[in-house]
């Protein structure tokens, strides 16, 4: 079988040229990121390798959004030639430091409504990338959730500083309405707010609650895992680590999946594209995970028919 060949590079690469990608993530830095891994994979199948003809620049914020706009002017210091952006709060930060460097969004919220895009179809500026569409899973979230608990109160746990939250809450609201479910918002800033959140659910009796990807809350996932099993309240959740650590339920785009497309926006830009001229593309596949051990611990029987949608039970 004939093999396909090889793209041929930018002629620029030819002359030395060693191309730099910044990178912006709001979380903490790990040795071992899967995601950041299979990005690299992606773009060694495209051709770009690390020390060749590729540079990747790294900027962690911590779990502290404040550093971000610091973070991304870094990058724009140094000369990069495109950035990418974890999450909506970084994209926002790196929009307002560069209106010409190239910017690739991954997992971002309601690119439209927060201003990034003027459309899905002709991004029309700098911007271009993935939107996760959490807004649209929030009320499928709460309705998993449900079904798993019969639960009629549900706790959101959200940072009200976090752009992306306002969308999730809004649509988690209406949901709430139509399935007749009781939502109560708790907010944590920090980490130091999780003892008191936790508080609150108990004082209304609260045994579900929803947990919002965003700085705090994900950095302190430890403590509110542990805090939920104590109380014996079941999480919801669109990050996966917390199905993993003994959270109920996980439902969100494979994120891992999402690295594909990303690097693919990336090249693209390289070899002379424009994100202006390229559509934001939105994922395809979305993971349903049960851990059924948490339901065993939590008194809970999740129904057969929700099991069997599943793309994967812990047990």
């Amino acid at each position: 079988m004939a093999c396909s060949p090889r793209r041929s590079l930018p002629r620029r690469s030819l002359w030395g040229r060693l191309y730099k990608i910044g990178y912006l993530g709001g979380s903490s830095s790990v040795p071992a990121h899967p995601g950041i891994d299979a990005f690299r994979q992606h773009l060694r199948e495209l051709g770009w390798v690390e020390g060749r003809n590729i540079a990747i620049e790294m900027r962690w914020a911590e779990g502290k959004a404040d550093r971000l706009p610091t973070l991304a002017g870094e990058l724009v210091a140094i000369g990069v030639d495109v950035i990418v952006t974890q999450g909506s709060p970084a994209t926002r930060a790196a929009k307002q430091v560069t209106t010409t460097v190239p910017i690739v969004m991954w997992n971002t919220t309601d690119p439209v409504g927060q201003g990034f895009v003027a459309s899905l179809a002709k991004p029309g500026g700098n911007i271009t990338g993935l939107s996760d569409f959490s807004g649209e899973l929030s009320s499928k979230r709460l309705e998993l959730l449900r079904e798993a608990t019969r639960a009629t109160k549900v706790a959101v746990v959200l940072d009200p500083g976090h752009p992306a939250h306002a969308v999730e809450w809004k649509h988690t609201q209406a949901a709430a309405q139509t399935l007749g479910i009781r939502v109560y918002p708790i907010q944590v800033r920090a980490a130091n707010d999780i003892d008191a959140a936790f508080g609150k659910m108990l004082q209304e009796q609260v045994k579900a609650a929803i947990v919002l990807q965003g700085f705090n809350v994900s950095d302190s996932m430890g403590n509110i895992l542990e805090l939920a099993a104590q109380l014996q309240i079941a999480i919801m959740s669109g990050m996966k680590d917390y199905v993993l650590r003994g959270g109920l339920i996980y439902y969100a785009p494979d994120d891992l999946a999402m690295w594909k497309p990303t690097a693919v926006f990336v090249d693209k830009i390289l070899r002379g594209a424009k994100p202006a001229d390229l559509p934001v593309e939105q994922p395809t596949k979305v993971e349903l995970i049960v851990n059924l051990k948490t339901a065993k611990a939590l008194g809970l029987t999740i129904p057969q028919s929700l099991l069997a949608r599943a793309d994967q039970v812990i047990e």
